[in-house]
């Protein structure tokens, strides 16, 4: 049997989704927990892989298992064997043919920038944090230059093992709610580091460092030195993933928390 997993995570404490030799990962902690309920080896393939340091409030995965159980062993069960900053939120069985990467059309992402002079205290891994002043409006305007398929060759790191530079952008959006700024993102795939590169180049011209041309200007010279820094792990938030409405899978608020599905 197939099933369908949603899981969330904060991925302070974690060197990402993918198993490691030499840290602690969210696939790991997983794949021991289900284990356990299931009593044989299950493994996972996820929606998209998550580097160090980041969240989700929807991540998708799914396993194969000889074994049945309930429902609420594979939720309330695993639970009870993850660590705390790790959560199943749903369980359905699906088809042979459903594959959590596979058969996703598009991932979307959250980067959340708590933005006011001093630092916060909850939360605080959990934000990037900016002081100074950010122009969310101007950071949209430069957002819009991104939107469609282009070659982010610009905005992914050197270690970047992706055969391909080429990507589609559905769309990204940047709002303001009181002092949180959020980047909204959704597109069918992203490269290594590509939407903290984003952020980190929109947050330039947000401080109006840089000007909103500046953004088509730094994708179409294909050149990663010409962006802006890496922003900060801990502000990204994976949030959804959409597969064909045939899997029927169930759907949760995008989160994180503190934030409303869609924004005014």
């Amino acid at each position: 049997m197939r099933y369908a997993l949603g899981v969330q995570y904060d991925g302070k404490k974690y060197c990402g989704w993918q198993r490691q030799n030499h840290s602690p990962s969210i696939q790991e902690a997983l794949e021991k927990a289900l284990s356990k309920v299931a009593d044989e080896p299950i493994e996972v393939i996820c929606a998209g892989r998550t580097d160090t340091g980041v969240n989700a409030t929807n991540q998708i995965v799914h396993f194969d298992t000889t074994k049945t159980r309930k429902d609420v062993a594979w939720t309330l069960g695993v639970n009870t064997n993850l660590p705390s900053d790790i959560a199943t939120t749903w369980v359905k069985q699906v088809p042979e043919e459903f594959h959590a990467r596979f058969s996703a059309t598009s991932r979307r992402y959250r980067y959340v920038i708590f933005n006011t002079p001093l630092r916060p205290a909850i939360l605080n891994g959990g934000l990037c944090f900016i002081h100074d002043k950010l122009d969310e409006k101007l950071m949209h305007q430069a957002a819009q230059a991104l939107v469609g398929t282009h070659d982010f060759t610009s905005f992914r790191t050197v270690h970047c093992q992706a055969p391909s530079p080429i990507r589609t952008m559905e769309f990204i959006n940047v709002h303001r709610i009181q002092d949180y700024v959020i980047i909204d993102v959704k597109g069918n795939a992203f490269l290594h580091h590509m939407i903290r590169n984003i952020a980190g180049s929109l947050i330039r011209v947000g401080k109006k460092q840089e000007t909103v041309a500046w953004m088509h200007e730094v994708l179409t010279a294909k050149n990663r030195c010409l962006a802006g820094m890496t922003a900060a792990a801990g502000g990204l938030y994976f949030v959804d993933v959409t597969y064909p409405e045939t899997f029927d899978l169930p759907s949760k608020p995008l989160g994180p928390l503190f934030l409303p599905d869609e924004f005014s």
